[in-house]
């Protein structure tokens, strides 16, 4: 792992801080849990007195922050507010996880810090502790690798030792085992996700996705000799005006029974996109390293499944291209025939996504016949349009997948909207040259390219999200200050562990 400073997170036992940054947590009363109100009525006081002045009132994750705070011998004390107290009592991972985010962007160079996770109600249980601990972890994570000074961020916050105070430590520290596998995943694919393409080509992804191998990960690397063996002209099409070779890379945990079919996870990692000869404006197109964020996704899933020894079987694909004009490159107007025996017409060689994918999918399908197939991929700006950053879209076969896919996200916050598909829109990648084209114009983009993907899949239950909008440049949240996000680990990991673990 290649990961900056991160915090150093244990668990134990209740008790009064002596030393650091003391963390208590409070309702929009002020009131307190036992443990923090043994610090003594000058302490609590002294809370009082404060949060009147600052104009404190407990609202959720508001902080008051208190320096070298007398007679309790901390250098400072963070008082955080839970919310209304009659609400305290329902707060979800979510919640707990925004907030271990909020109190771990104001510990700023602290070196450890004492977190008494206990409310006016009682003690926190394992869990919301463990989520907690997560949202820590995931909001200090700062990609600042070619910095020739570190530091300098005003999110950095080096290896702060974290010790989180609650009652059932044990249960909590088994709990956060698991999370931490989920949270490691996750930073995975965004330190994936904001390297740049000089670092990070087809053949370093590979390498990277390989490394995978110590946690119990089968590793089957297809060349490019291996591909034109498949007939993956699709994919091979979009690859050729580059000097990064194309590679496919298979990734196995076999954690379930033997004979249980694969649940299959397929990523387009286009690790940069110049638009092809269909080039894009020069604005902004540094952004397009990110091009394979949805290939992170797939290898921040499979790293989160193998670390926590995930009771299931399942495949992760990544296609990995870079899409570039040379004098190779493939043109509009060309024909290819794709793995499937499928003919597909290049109208515009920027919709290129969709044809790594094509042959990824098929090749899934055909060679491990999943449970099911769920695609990632930054595949469409028209999803922005129409979603903005705030949601993933989705586009399904199978009902019921989709619906628990859309459960998962609001149990991550990590949020999906499920999209039509129809023969109506199909229609509009009928060409009279070939099989399909490869876009169907401006006019419902991103379902169009999610039509043509479902050519590939045949009757395997199938959802693709199109992470264009949530995988980078979204909104900041508690838990991501950064260009990547890693959108799509926890998701995954969440529809798994609630549905097809066993």
């Amino acid at each position: 792992m290649r990961f900056p400073l991160l915090p150093k997170i244990s668990f134990a036992k209740p008790d009064a801080p002596h030393k650091g940054v003391a963390v208590i947590l409070v309702d929009d009363k002020l009131a307190t849990g036992a443990t923090a109100a043994g610090l003594g009525e000058g302490a609590l006081d002294l809370i009082r007195r404060a949060a009147e002045t600052a104009g404190f009132s407990g609202k959720s994750k508001t902080v008051l922050d208190l320096l070298a705070p007398a007679g309790l011998g901390v250098d400072r004390l963070l008082v955080v507010g839970l919310g209304k107290a009659d609400e305290v009592a329902g707060l979800g991972d979510n919640d707990w996880a925004a907030l271990g985010g909020t109190v771990m962007g104001k510990l700023g160079k602290a070196k450890s810090a004492d977190v008494l996770l206990e409310t006016p109600a009682g003690a926190v249980d394992a869990g919301h502790a463990a989520a907690f601990a997560m949202g820590m972890k995931l909001r200090a994570y700062v990609f600042d690798r070619y910095k020739s000074r570190k530091g300098d961020d005003e999110e950095a916050t080096g290896s702060v030792k974290v010790s989180l105070l609650l009652e059932d430590a044990k249960a909590a520290k088994k709990a956060w085992a698991d999370a931490d596998a989920v949270s490691d995943g996750t930073l995975l694919a965004r330190d994936l996700v904001n390297e740049p393409a000089n670092v990070l080509t087809t053949v370093e992804f590979a390498n990277r996705a390989s490394e995978l191998s110590k946690l119990g990960v089968e590793i089957e690397i297809l060349d490019e000799k291996a591909m034109k063996k498949l007939k993956m002209n699709a994919l091979l099409g979009v690859a050729q005006g580059s000097e990064s070779p194309p590679r496919l890379v298979i990734m196995r945990w076999n954690g379930g029974k033997k004979d249980a079919a694969p649940l299959a996870f397929i990523g387009k990692g286009v690790v940069f996109d110049t638009g092809g000869i269909s080039i894009k404006p020069a604005a902004s197109m540094e952004d397009m390293k990110g091009d394979m964020g949805g290939a992170a996704a797939v290898t921040g899933l499979m790293h989160a499944l193998a670390a926590r020894k995930a009771k299931v079987n399942v495949i992760g694909v990544i296609g990995l291209v870079e899409n570039m004009p040379d004098g190779k490159a493939q043109r509009p107007g060309d024909i290819v025939t794709a793995m499937s025996g499928a003919t597909i017409e290049i109208i515009n060689t920027d919709a290129e996504g969709r044809l790594v994918l094509a042959d990824a999918l098929w090749y899934t399908q055909d060679r491990f016949k999943p449970a099911f197939m769920i695609n990632l991929a930054t595949l469409t700006g028209a999803i922005i349009i129409a979603l903005g950053s705030h949601h993933a879209g989705i586009f399904s076969n199978d009902d019921e997948l989709a619906a628990r896919l859309a459960e998962a996200g609001l149990a991550t916050d990590e949020k999906v909207w499920r999209l039509p598909l129809s023969k109506d829109y199909d229609k509009l990648i009928d060409t009279p040259n070939a099989d399909m084209k490869n876009t169907g114009g401006r006019s419902a983009g991103s379902i169009t390219a999610a039509q043509f993907l479902q050519r590939f899949v045949n009757d395997v239950p199938w959802v693709h999200i199109d992470v264009a909008g949530t995988a980078m440049g979204s909104p900041k949240t508690d838990l991501s200050k950064g260009w990547a996000s890693g959108f799509g680990v926890r998701l995954l990991d969440r529809l798994v562990r609630d549905h097809y673990e066993g």
